[in-house]
């Protein structure tokens, strides 16, 4: 395949009466024309996530996982919803030893132990129910996605390409369905009309008979029984007894904004952590993608996932000190941590006690100011690739992120939810509660450490924003860097995107850093997709304003479009 160029440029999407940006532009007019026939933002999420399926299948899927942040614009209050899946009841670290996995030798990550119940079903189904306009059914938020998946769609140049990366795991011989996502055996070519008939048949029951046409009746039969021909322990009963949890969203204040993300099991918590050591440095005068911002930015972000990755999980099961983990005093101690002339090889885990004691992301905004912020995912590529019969999806392989590690908060345990990467974000004036923007970043087709990054590029688009004066598109169009942690060598990388100048390259590796750059065409996946709508120009740095204008941009790493009426 040809190599992928990045040779044009964007203006930001305005409009004034809705708007919706995701990674791929079927999806994004799904959305738009779900807005105009009366639904609000929720509806249009759900309905572009569906679409995304049928488009991008080799990212997301209702085989997956969700989590939404809902603003109310009639409240201006931020609502949470954790759309994951939980662990098989029959799954325990004991079973896992006496087939010869362990913390050090754990299952392959497309294992059948690995599939967590798909909890996106319920999530979108939850969703309408909870924040929808109560305008359109669940049929008619669904019947683009059904009528694109019966008559076909064209496949989107980048798509196409990662949908060839990850067909390996369709063809295995145990995936006896796998060919249902396939072209006589082969994924679709740049262009190439594909359908897929069982995933809108899959859709039609999810309409007529809600959540229990996914998690009973013929979709779970298939489920269960794809899973255990492959080696898996997930029954009937694991999917019946799935309920989504409403949530109360995390927030901090940085410089005067209000940043919400989704709290543990969700590592959100970690963009937050980061923000607040970040407050502790003037990151604006360093000079935007410098080699002392990018060294600031990568320190704080190796010392919040030294948090996340020990204290980010599932808070039925463990405690999680969420609140005084987001204490700024907490924060302010953990940032004296940070060597201004060299990078730190590793840093442990804080104790925020008192001393004794892979993936899509879309948005959408509708005219009344309602915004939802959805993020909808496989985890890596079609997750484990195993394909129910006659469902046209693929099953998540979220259990790849539970750790085997005995006396690890995150450990993996009957009925648990996962480490889970996927973040949506809000952010909201701190003082009026005036909504600013509704944004996320993806972690493309990640590999099995690439979850570090997604957390880094929420960040670092805000940062954009709000330190330098982007607009939306300009924020998601420059030069990323990646910082990842290889387990098995017990060490960080940090990857520099193809516009940051080699000097700069050269000034990192001279602090310590290992750098590999610049990362160009289709590994720039790695760096993530974007996308933001913003209510007014505030990030131009300004009063913010009454306008009602919406700012948009869509990351040019995907195929997909921001658009607006």
């Amino acid at each position: 395949m040809a190599q992928l160029k990045f040779s044009s440029r964007r203006s930001p999407v305005v409009c004034t009466s809705g708007c919706i940006a995701s990674s791929q532009p079927l999806a994004t007019i799904v959305g738009l024309d779900i807005l105009k026939s009366g639904g609000n933002a929720v509806d249009a999420a759900v309905a572009v996530a569906a679409a995304l399926n049928v488009t991008e299948p080799c990212s997301t899927g209702i085989g997956g996982d969700c989590f939404c942040l809902y603003y109310d614009a009639n409240t201006k209050q931020v609502h949470g919803l954790n759309g994951s899946g939980r662990s098989p009841q029959s799954l325990t670290c004991e079973l896992l030893k006496e087939h010869g996995f362990s913390e050090a030798n754990p299952p392959p990550v497309q294992h059948a132990y690995n599939v967590t119940v798909p909890g996106a079903a319920a999530g979108w189904y939850d969703a309408i129910a909870l924040y929808g306009s109560q305008k359109l059914s669940m049929r008619q938020i669904l019947q683009p996605a059904i009528e694109m998946a019966e008559k076909g769609f064209p496949v989107s140049e980048v798509t196409s390409y990662h949908w060839k990366s990850g067909a390996h795991t369709l063809q295995t011989p145990g995936n006896l369905h796998g060919k249902d996502l396939l072209i006589d055996g082969e994924a679709p070519d740049h262009g190439q009309v594909f359908c897929n008939p069982f995933l809108a048949n899959t859709f039609k029951e999810l309409a007529k008979s809600g959540k229990k046409g996914f998690y009973e009746g013929r979709v779970a039969k298939a489920i269960v029984d794809i899973v255990q021909s492959n080696g898996g322990v997930m029954d009937l009963e694991d999917l019946k007894s799935h309920v989504t949890e409403e949530v109360k969203p995390i927030v901090t204040t940085y410089k005067g904004v209000k940043i919400w993300e989704i709290p543990p099991n969700g590592q959100g918590i970690t963009a937050l952590l980061a923000l607040n050591i970040l407050e502790n440095f003037n990151v604006k005068e360093m000079g935007h993608n410098t080699a002392q911002y990018l060294h600031i930015l990568i320190e704080a972000l190796k010392i919040s996932f030294a948090d996340a990755f020990w204290f980010c999980a599932d808070p039925e099961k463990v405690s999680v000190p969420t609140e005084r983990l987001l204490l700024k005093s907490y924060a302010s101690d953990r940032s004296k941590l940070i060597d201004l002339q060299r990078t730190s090889a590793k840093h442990n885990h804080g104790n925020p006690f008192p001393v004794g004691s892979d993936t899509v992301y879309f948005t959408v905004v509708d005219a009344q100011g309602n915004a939802c912020s959805f993020i909808n995912s496989n985890y890596m590529g079609f997750g484990t690739g195993l394909v129910p019969e006659g469902c046209g999806f693929t099953l998540q392989n979220r259990g790849a992120n539970f750790s085997l590690q005995p006396d690890h908060p995150n450990c993996l345990a009957p009925r648990k939810r996962p480490y889970h990467t996927i973040i949506p974000a809000l952010a909201t004036a701190a003082d009026s509660g005036e909504l600013l923007c509704s944004f996320g970043v993806m972690g493309g087709f990640m590999q099995p450490q690439g979850h570090v990054q997604v957390s880094l590029l929420v960040e670092k688009v805000l940062l954009n924003m709000l330190e330098f004066g982007m607009n939306p598109q300009e924020a998601l169009d420059a030069s990323r860097f990646c910082v990842e942690y290889n387990k098995k060598v017990d060490a960080w990388h940090v990857s520099l995107e193809d516009g940051i100048p080699q000097n700069i390259a050269e000034e990192l590796g001279a602090m310590g850093h290992t750098v590999i750059s610049p990362v160009t065409g289709h590994s720039r996946s790695m760096f993530g997709r974007g996308q933001i709508i913003t209510k007014g120009d505030w990030w131009r740095q300004k009063t913010l304003s009454s306008s009602n204008v919406f700012w948009a941009g869509s990351d040019p790493r995907g195929d997909g479009c921001a658009l607006g009426y």
